[in-house]
Parts: structure tokens; C-alpha cells; sequence
């Protein structure tokens, strides 16, 4: 299989490197705000242009003499992108003009041995030669005029890029797409969703740091385990909602949203130093709502005393009990203790959400449910169900016809839902029970005009009633 060439997009905070990332995926995916430092992840997407395929790597802004704080894991997270691309695009504010900043990150590229090329953004209704006159002194060849925002030199920028790279047909993967479960990794910030994913991969994938909102994006990473092929979601933590207030976290909330909507499998992530919180069961009951299956990260499990141990899962029990289907697993991402039992835990959750429901069977399991325990009455009618069969899964959905099912009542239907969890071991997915009303075979038929001997017969009979009873 040919490997695809890999272009890094560096810069300083601010200069339009996620507008460009969009721009050549063609894509929402990254964050854009007129904000600095709002990308700090490292974030891939797939990208072509005049048929050569590519990948496109978007990174946080890049500060090379960060000395501490999350400046400096953004800097890791930048030179770490830098060393797996084929090719770097170094982005440059044109407004700005020439910085100290930008100096010091083509002397970092020249360190590297990178191909790069140089490009100045925010070219838009600005003579592109005087505005590009001064960053040729970097040393880093021509510098390309583009606009991010509207298009202007891309073209140009990318012809000079992928120099050299033939168009190839672009591989076909190993399995496919519906069959790699997406697991998306939520919860309330600082509860070691980061830590979690990079335990996971084995890598330093995600910034992992000890201060809540570190990450705002949801990133996306593919990896295999024992053969098999994952996409691993990590997501912005989520706070209640009269605690968010910046437009950016806002977004950052909408792409965890999608994320979960999006995602096979959700791992909600709780941290056991802290009470479960109404928040952790407003997550939850969101994850319920949109029918994905659930695994439970019970996260810093370590060093708590057996007292500590025994709250928590009596608060598992007592504040989400409804999540009583979902696998519990007590971990703790940052010494790895535990996680190894996440991932089967996950594709248990997979295999239950994709599950396939014989309509035999389920018309059986409906038949007992109702011989147990039958449907309350709705005035003088009882609902009738008659058999059952798969509308759908992720999660599993089971259709149910019958007569007068309008007026069967939710806790009947809850009923149901356990029945038929239990009776296939669907542990780690949610389960929806649909009600049909069934089809009237006489409801559209027109009756037929009488005949004659057929209308004097019924004149006869009502002249008769009216001797017996008199008029009314």
C-alpha cells in the first residue's frame, strides 16, 4: 500500500492555519475563531488536489521558546507533526508583517531538514509582491501570497508543495468504513479524557494537562489493536450550561454534540475523587437520548480507600441507574491500571449495538413478555401485540404491531425494552420499542349496493321492529 504524502501547516498563533486546513479538506472540521491559540491539538484530514491525494495535519500556534505550560505541549504537538510530514507549509500573517515569532520558527524548520514551503496569509486586496517582500528574509525561498479565507494563491501554494508527488490512486482501506467502530471519549473537563486517549494509543497523541477546557476540538485518531481497526474521539469537556459563556466553548460544546451523534460506542468518563454530579447524568441522559452504546470509565481509581470505593458505586448505582445496561470499569488512565479491559468492553458494547434480531425469536420473547405480564387496559380495550421484528440498529430498534397500541403506557414499554435486552445479552447499548398500528383489512373496502330482493328484505325487517317496540 503507498503511503500518502503528509503536509504539516505550522505558524504562530492566529495566522489562519485551521482557515487553510478547511480550505484544502474542503471540510468544518477545525475550529475557526478570530481568537489565538484556539487549536492546540493536532488534527488530520484528506485532502486532493489535481489528483494527488494527501494528507493535511493542522496544528496549534507554534511558540518554539515555550519553556513551560501548555505553550509548551502545544510546541511538542507542533514539532511532532513537523517530523512525521513529508512536506511543511509554513503560514505567515501578511498584516503583521515579519515577527521575532516567525524568525524563530524558520530557524526551527531549518533545524528539521524539512522541506518547506513559505506562505503569506491575509493577502486579500493587498499588492501580493510588496506585501511578501520582507519575509525573504527567512531564507526559506519564495514566499507564496495566499488568502485562507477566499481561496487567492492556493492553487499556487499547493503546485509548489506536492512538487514531485505524482497522482496516485488513493489506497483502498483495510476494512470497511461501517465496520471500525467510532468511540467517543466524554465527560466534564479535567476528568482525564486526554490522558485516557493517549494511555489508549500508547502516545502523547492529545495534550493532556492538569487545567479544565484543555481541549477544544474534537480530534479524531485511527489506530489498530490486535488487527483491528478504531477511531478514537477525544472531546471538549462538558460544563453545565449557564457556565459556558465564550463563543469558542460554545462551539467546542456543538462538536462534542456531533461527536457523540457521530460515534459507535461512548466511553463517559467520571472521575472517582469527585461526586457524580447532576451533570455527569445530564451527559448521560444525552448519550441515552441519541441510542448510543455506553461504557463507563470510571477514571483515578487509584489510591482511594475501600470506604471512598464503596460510594462511588452506590452513587453509580443511585444517580445513573438508568445506565444500568452500560459495563462499568474502574481505571486509572494515568498509571494504566484497568484500561486494558476498555477496549473489549467496547467492542462487547459494538458488537450489541450492530446486533441482528431474528423476527422468530422477538415475536416469541413478545408472546411471553405479554403471557407475564400483559398491557393495561385502556378503557374497555385491551392493546393487543401480535409479533415483533428489527427496524434498525445503533441502537437496536424493535418494531412491534399491534391493535390499540396508541394506548400503551411507557412503563409498559421500559418493560418490553428489559425483556428484550435480556432475552438476546445486548450488554452496553440502549434498545428502542416501537409500536405499529396494525392494518385494517376492511377499512378502505366500500360497501356493495343492496339488491332489490335484499332492500325489500330490510324494509320488511324495520316495518317488523316498528310493530314490536313502536316508533321512536
Amino acid at each position: 500500500m503507498t503511503l500518502l504524502p503528509t503536509v504539516a501547516i505550522v505558524g504562530r498563533p492566529n495566522v489562519g492555519k485551521s482557515t487553510l486546513f478547511n480550505r484544502l479538506t474542503r471540510s468544518r472540521d477545525a475550529l475557526v475563531a478570530d481568537q489565538p491559540g484556539l487549536t492546540r491539538d493536532r488534527h488530520y484530514g484528506r485532502a486532493r488536489f489535481e489528483g494527488v491525494p494527501y494528507l493535511v495535519v493542522d496544528t496549534g500556534g507554534f511558540e518554539p521558546v515555550a519553556r513551560d505550560g501548555i505553550l509548551l505541549q502545544m510546541a511538542r504537538q507542533t514539532l511532532q507533526a513537523v517530523d512525521e510530514a513529508d512536506r511543511v507549509i509554513f503560514l505567515t500573517d501578511g498584516r503583521a508583517g515579519l515577527t521575532p515569532g516567525d524568525r524563530a520558527i524558520a530557524q526551527t524548520l531549518r533545524s528539521r531538514g524539512k522541506e518547506v514551503t513559505l506562505a503569506v496569509n491575509k493577502v486579500e486586496g493587498m499588492p501580493g509582491a510588496v506585501v511578501t517582500a520582507e519575509f525573504h528574509e527567512l531564507g526559506l525561498g519564495e514566499p507564496i501570497a495566499v488568502s485562507s479565507a477566499h481561496g487567492e494563491g492556493i492553487s499556487r501554494l499547493m503546485e509548489s508543495t506536492l512538487a514531485g508527488f505524482g497522482p496516485e490512486p488513493e489506497p483502498q482501506p483495510q476494512a470497511d468504513q461501517d465496520d471500525v467502530p467510532r468511540i467517543a471519549i466524554v465527560g466534564r473537563p479535567n476528568v482525564g479524557k486526554s490522558t485516557l486517549v493517549n494511555q489508549l494509543l500508547g502516545e502523547e497523541r492529545v495534550i493532556a494537562f492538569d487545567q479544565p477546557g484543555t481541549t477544544r476540538d474534537s480530534i479524531a485518531v485511527d489506530f489498530d489493536r490486535n488487527g483491528k481497526r478504531y477511531v478514537l474521539i477525544d472531546t471538549a469537556g462538558l460544563r453545565r450550561r449557564g457556565k459556558v459563556f465564550e463563543a469558542v466553548e460554545k462551539f467546542s460544546v456543538f462538536k462534542t454534540m456531533q461527536a457523540i451523534e457521530e460515534a459507535n460506542v461512548v466511553v463517559l468518563t467520571l472521575d472517582a475523587q469527585q461526586d457524580i454530579s447532576d451533570q455527569d447524568a445530564h451527559i448521560a441522559g444525552y448519550v441515552v437520548n441519541a441510542g448510543r452504546a455506553v461504557v463507563l470509565a470510571v477514571n483515578k481509581w487509584d489510591g482511594l480507600d475501600p470506604h471512598r470505593r464503596d460510594m462511588v458505586k452506590s452513587d453509580l448505582a443511585r444517580k445513573l441507574g438508568f445506565l444500568d445496561f452500560a459495563t462499568p470499569l474502574f481505571l486509572s488512565a494515568l498509571k494504566g491500571t484497568g484500561v486494558g479491559g476498555l477496549l473489549p468492553a467496547v467492542d462487547g458494547a459494538y458488537a450489541a449495538a450492530m446486533a441482528k434480531l431474528s423476527t422468530p425469536k422477538l415475536t416469541r420473547v413478545l408472546h411471553a413478555a405479554v403471557t407475564q405480564h400483559q398491557p393495561p387496559k385502556a378503557g374497555p380495550f385491551r392493546p393487543k401485540l401480535r409479533y415483533a421484528h428489527q427496524g434498525g440498529h445503533n441502537p437496536p430498534i424493535v418494531v412491534v404491531h399491534g391493535s390499540a397500541v396508541a394506548h400503551v403506557p411507557e412503563s409498559y414499554r421500559r418493560y418490553l425494552e428489559n425483556t428484550f435486552r435480556n432475552a438476546f445479552e445486548l450488554r452496553g447499548t440502549p434498545l428502542r420499542v416501537e409500536f405499529r398500528q396494525g392494518h385494517n383489512p376492511f377499512a378502505d373496502r366500500k360497501p356493495k349496493p343492496l339488491t332489490e330482493a335484499e332492500e325489500n328484505r330490510l324494509r320488511r325487517q324495520r316495518r317488523r321492529g316498528r310493530k314490536l317496540f313502536g316508533k321512536r
